[in-house]
């Protein structure tokens, strides 16, 4: 049976890496972009930071390496780190050329350069941002290239259900060849053929209780490769991002780690500094360091948060600097220029994922994984601030080219089923995917958040068994929609998360337990890899 749809590269998701990937291959390649909601709703938009380069003359290639090496706690791939660290300047010229227009200032030389903001885990100013609001004015810089672009075929409202390969329809050598996808709209599964694939789908924030993440976060890369056959790495490395805006009706707002760059303190309810017992860096210590901080001091005294305070600040430089943290805290009636900012520790990134080399290839040929889908080597045990669009735009780069140097490019796509659903009936309890989901992410936050312990993880691995069980019973009896098929990833994810952080029993970087204290060099100072059928 013929396919529906049919191209050279199909890339699953809509964030800088996809959009990257997709402007890069689109002059000599037919490609689709598959968005599961409009085509800008991606973790991107909501980056506030900036990218990390070396752009200062009294900066050096070989101190951002260091810093991603510390930071990272000894898991960080040296290659992968210095292969992307040099490309810091290049990308960023390339976004200039795609339009994005980054902040500047004036020098004392009364030349224009790039204005640099200073982050965790930073020893030099290295951010290059847009004002606070750098993700979306990236995003909405490659939304208007991709959608010019002839060669670009857009698909928003489409969920990718699974991957296809050529070793399910009973062939070998086995390849990835396309995907289910359901559109959104009119809850039909289309089949698309590609002769080549990539995951761009972001990260898995949404199995937390608490996230910085939007809502299209849930891991469904991660979930799909796997059930594909595909290695994972490093899952048990989940960064808490220390400062997100604490109000009832301020949903994922995070408040971006440059206001502490410039100088934001973080304080107790009294008034009091507490992070000076923690890291001689203060609030500029790793995002995992502060995190900790944050909530041992909230579990100490029992507080629902702590403050980040800038009112110190010029008002006149607040107004310049942070314009989108300024009017989302002014819509809660906080001033940030007068008041503390109310915050709380949520779930932000994922350091694991797709086990990939350095041009997003996974262990399954045909398919690749960019972005915060892939684990690349690049983060190691804790990611760097700002790292992670670096590491976006250099190694959707790579993989374009390798692509367009692949071998499955030549021939044709081999022909693929239609979606069957002629033995599922409607279903009958939507309640229960509503009750799944709540308490998955609600034991995740409990029992496998910024401190755990192996009683909380056997006691949720427990839990994310039954729901496996539940919802695969589900999923193979009643009609999919969206929401099952977010429950179904997110449930995967959380095993998977689960069962990688007990099998590291240390603490290091992100993976804090209170029955491994110390970190391990002897036995743990590698990478945890998952591989197909080591657990059913």
């Amino acid at each position: 049976m013929n396919n529906l749809t049919e191209f050279d590269t199909l890339v699953i998701g809509s964030g800088a890496a996809g959009l990257t990937l997709a402007l890069s291959l689109a002059d000599k390649l037919n490609v689709a972009v598959i968005s599961k909601s409009s085509l800008q709703e991606s973790a991107t938009l909501y980056a506030q930071g900036g990218v990390s380069a070396v752009i200062d003359q009294g900066d050096s290639i070989e101190s951002h390496v260091a810093d991603t090496m510390a930071a990272g706690s000894g898991l960080c791939n040296l290659d992968v780190v210095e292969f992307i660290v040099r490309q810091g300047r290049e990308r960023i010229e390339w976004l200039i050329k795609q339009g994005v227009p980054f902040t500047t200032h004036q020098t004392r030389d009364g030349s224009i350069d790039f204005h640099l903001t200073k982050e965790g885990g930073h020893s030099r100013r290295r951010v290059v941002h847009a004002a606070d609001a750098t993700g979306r004015a990236i995003e909405t810089a490659l939304i208007d290239q991709v959608r010019a672009h002839p060669n670009i075929s857009i698909f928003e409202r489409h969920l990718a259900v699974d991957l296809i390969s050529l070793g399910k329809l009973g062939a070998m050598p086995d390849r990835c060849v396309g995907a289910y996808v359901l559109d959104l709209d009119s809850n039909v599964v289309k089949s698309i053929g590609a002769k080549t694939c990539v995951l761009a789908t972001g990260g898995a924030g949404k199995v937390y209780l608490y996230t910085s993440n939007p809502d299209v976060a849930t891991g469904d890369g991660i979930a799909m490769a796997w059930r594909a056959g595909c290695s994972v790495a490093n899952m048990e490395f989940v960064q808490f991002h220390p400062t997100c805006l604490y109000h009832p009706n301020a949903k994922s707002f995070l408040l971006t780690e440059a206001l502490r760059g410039e100088g934001g303190r973080l304080l107790l309810a009294s008034g009091e500094p507490f992070m000076h017992h923690y890291d001689e860096r203060q609030e500029l210590a790793p995002r995992d360091i502060v995190a900790r901080a944050i909530d041992h001091e909230m579990k100490r005294s029992g507080a629902e948060h702590i403050y980040l305070d800038v009112s110190h600040k010029p008002a006149q430089f607040l107004r310049e600097h942070f314009p989108t943290v300024l009017a989302r805290c002014a819509d809660f009636g906080i001033d940030i220029t007068t008041q503390p900012i109310p915050a709380v520790p949520a779930a932000h990134y994922l350091c694991g994922g797709v086990l990939t080399d350095i041009h997003g290839q996974t262990s399954l040929p045909g398919l690749y994984a960019i972005g915060e889908v892939a684990c690349t080597g690049l983060h190691g045990a804790n990611r760097m601030a700002s790292n992670s669009l670096l590491e976006c735009l250099v190694i959707a780069d790579a993989c374009a080219n390798s692509i367009l140097q692949s071998a499955e490019l030549v021939g044709a796509t081999p022909d693929i089923p239609i979606w069957d659903e002629s033995l599922v009936t409607d279903a009958d309890e939507e309640i229960v995917v509503a009750h799944n989901w709540d308490e998955l992410r609600r034991f995740m936050w409990d029992y496998v958040g910024i401190v755990r312990s192996n009683k909380r993880l056997e006691r949720a691995r427990n839990r994310v068994d039954l729901l496996h069980r539940e919802i695969s019973e589900f999923y193979g009896n009643f009609r999919i929609s969206g929401d099952l098929i977010e429950l179904r990833n997110l449930v995967q994810v959380a095993e998977l998360i689960i069962r990688s952080a007990l099998k590291r029993k240390e603490s290091r970087g992100l993976h804090y337990t209170l029955d491994y204290p110390h970190t391990d060099d002897k036995n743990y100072a590698r990478a945890t890899v998952l591989r197909a059928g080591d657990f059913s």
